[in-house]
């Protein structure tokens, strides 16, 4: 299996940009479609991101299209998240997560990051 910790989280103001990073250790990265997540306080947790194994495929959550991209360097076994023009209603507790091919969900999740987007 793999394990997966997210850092890069924090506190910024409304229009600024934060950099996640999720670094996995165990099984070859490599191997693995990976994704980001969000929870806001009294939401659900929903889908933000998500990267193909060689990065070829990405796609996005229709409410951070244009502002976030996601990235990958199976080099380095982690993943990024690079969040622009941030909103208030993008503050939440950010999950990488990890899944292999044929799956319909993701067995593998990260300990979560807070991110804080002030107005």
């Amino acid at each position: 299996q793999v394990q997966l910790v997210e850092s890069g989280g924090g506190l910024v103001q409304a229009g600024g940009s934060l950099r996640l990073s999720c670094a996995a250790s165990g099984r070859t990265f490599s191997s693995y479609t990976m994704g980001w997540f969000r929870q806001a306080p009294g939401k659900e947790r929903e889908f933000v991101a998500r990267i193909t194994w060689n990065g070829a495929i990405t796609s996005y959550a229709d409410s951070v299209k244009d502002r976030f991209t996601i990235s990958r360097d199976n080099a380095k076994n982690t993943m990024y998240l690079q969040m622009n023009t941030l909103k208030p209603e993008d503050t939440a507790v950010y999950y990488c997560a990890a899944t292999l091919a044929g799956l319909s969900y993701y067995p593998y999740w990260g300990q979560g990051t807070q991110v804080t987007v002030s107005s």
